[in-house]
């Protein structure tokens, strides 16, 4: 699904209205029809309706679903907002529409003084006051009335974006000054602000809603921003044939675990495992021998000359891929040890965890890093890397695209969306994943997955997008049996194969 700007959006139906051919009030009553059936699906009839529109076009969606659902029978009173006495042309004629139908229970047009009306916990609140178009924080009386709305245990329904909320960018906007949505049933594409996870506490459960807008403008549009589907991440999986060996499934290497820290090297070796690679060889301490032996039957050990820590690097000329980093720690004998092994290294790279640690405490090494390499931060290890903290989550993507760009690697933020940042300025979220992934060792099976994908010759971006998805559907298949409380990492690996039959059905 792309992304597209707000003045992308408003091409699209412009292109909507002039292609199609449907007039600009026929397309929102298609509009407004789409929102109905979303709200009478969740909320009966005997359910109060209290709707507030703006001036502008999103104001005309209010308006002609205030007229739907009171044609339907629900009590509807409504709040049409006037300040300025100018409506868009579209929001007049729905006003109009909705005056000669006198079918809402009322409605006030407020040109000056307002009276609010109290919003118990039994009504929907409809908001409608602005749309997509916003560009700058909401002040004076429309503010108050944010807030007034927000103090209400009402349930909340937004029109295409909660009011206040800007379509991209809110890194200055006025956080207090928002509708804090549950539901926000949005129009034919998300919008960037919905993928970033500053926002997600006003937004609610967000609801796509195809309107029918122009397929040959999507189609023919580019934007940097986009969400992978299912069907694109499955036409990325390889079969598997049928007189595959595995030689020819992938060797890859990890180079993972300090002394107290082998758990991220067992769960990294394990998802390498699980995620198909013919052959995996793990770098560990001497220490971590037995339980690594144990634990990983399957692993190649090829064991540091240091008892506790990775003190070497290591020849990669048979290997197709490499994963470092997981439960590294960072001495600076490691980091020494890492520098040099990046150096060194000839396949497709991966970096994770404290190998970024380690090049967030020795910047300067950044310089020396390999194109097309992986680069997998959780914002807080970005932030290290950057080597600053970044003002909010639109600010901290704009910099890891342009270090992406910059440096030619591929960095996967690790958030809710997980987005892949690539080198030729994209940016593609995830779609799959939960918060019961919030979990020590979560990070270390991504990067088992992606090292094995890598390995098994996928491409650094299709490695990236297949790893990152298969990562999240597993968690998402997990938590139907297990519940988000109790998801732990190791849960993520068993889950794997099902994700994987997922896709292959």
């Amino acid at each position: 699904m792309k992304i597209f700007t707000s003045a992308q959006i408003h091409e699209l139906d412009k292109y909507t209205i002039e292609h199609e051919p449907i007039s600009s009030i026929d397309l929102m009553e298609r509009a407004a029809k789409a929102i109905t059936h979303a709200i009478t699906e969740r909320w009966g009839i005997a359910t109060p309706v209290v709707v507030f529109a703006g001036p502008g076009n999103n104001g005309g969606d209010a308006l002609a679903v205030a007229r739907l659902l009171a044609e339907t029978g629900y009590a509807v009173d409504v709040y049409l907002f006037n300040i300025q006495k100018h409506l868009s042309d579209d929001c007049a004629a729905n006003r109009k529409l909705l005056v000669e139908g006198n079918k809402v229970r009322s409605f006030k047009e407020i040109v000056t003084n307002f009276d609010p009306p109290k919003l118990g916990a039994e009504t929907l609140v409809i908001d409608g006051l602005f749309g997509s178009g916003l560009n700058k924080p909401l002040v004076g009386g429309f503010a108050s009335l944010v807030k007034y709305i927000n103090s209400y245990p009402a349930k909340v329904v937004s029109i295409d974006i909660p009011s206040g909320l800007m379509t991209e960018d809110n890194t200055y906007n006025v956080r207090q000054n928002i509708i804090q949505a549950h539901l926000t049933l949005t129009l034919g594409q998300k919008k960037l602000a919905m993928m970033l996870t500053d926002n997600q506490q006003y937004l609610g459960e967000v609801k796509v809603l195809d309107i029918r807008l122009s397929e040959e403008y999507i189609n023919q549009t580019s934007t940097p921003f986009k969400q992978i589907e299912e069907n694109e991440v499955r036409a990325l999986l390889r079969p598997r044939g049928d007189f595959e060996h595995k030689g020819s499934m992938g060797n890859a290497l990890l180079i993972a675990g300090s002394y107290g820290m082998a758990g991220a090297a067992v769960l990294a070796t394990k998802a390498c495992l699980r995620a198909g690679v013919g052959k995996v060889t793990v770098h560990t301490p001497k220490r971590n021998y037995d339980i690594m032996q144990t634990s990983v039957p399957e692993a190649v050990m090829q064991m540091d000359n240091e008892e506790t820590i990775f003190s070497e690097a290591v020849d990669t000329e048979y290997y197709d891929a490499l994963g470092i980093g997981p439960g590294l720690g960072k001495q600076e004998s490691t980091a020494i040890a890492l520098i040099a092994q990046i150096r060194r290294s000839t396949c497709p790279l991966v970096i994770d965890a404290d190998g970024l640690n380690i090049l967030a405490n020795h910047r300067a090494w950044m310089q020396q890093l390999p194109q097309d390499l992986i680069m997998t931060p959780h914002p807080k290890e970005f932030d290290r890397l950057e080597g600053a903290t970044c003002n909010g989550s639109y600010d901290r993507l704009n910099k890891a695209l342009n270090m992406a760009e910059r440096m030619h690697c591929y960095i996967i933020l690790k958030d809710h969306f997980s987005a892949l940042c690539t080198p030729k300025h994209e940016v593609i979220f995830n779609s799959t994943g939960n918060s019961g992934m919030a979990t020590a060792g979560s990070g270390d099976v991504l990067t088992g997955i992606i090292t094995a994908l890598l390995a098994r010759g996928y491409s650094s971006k299709d490695a990236c997008i297949l790893g990152m998805y298969l990562h999240g559907l597993a968690g998402d298949l997990a938590i139907k049996d297990l519940g988000k409380e109790s998801l732990m990492a190791s849960d993520l690996i068993d889950y794997l194969p099902k994700a994987f039959l997922r896709l292959e059905d």
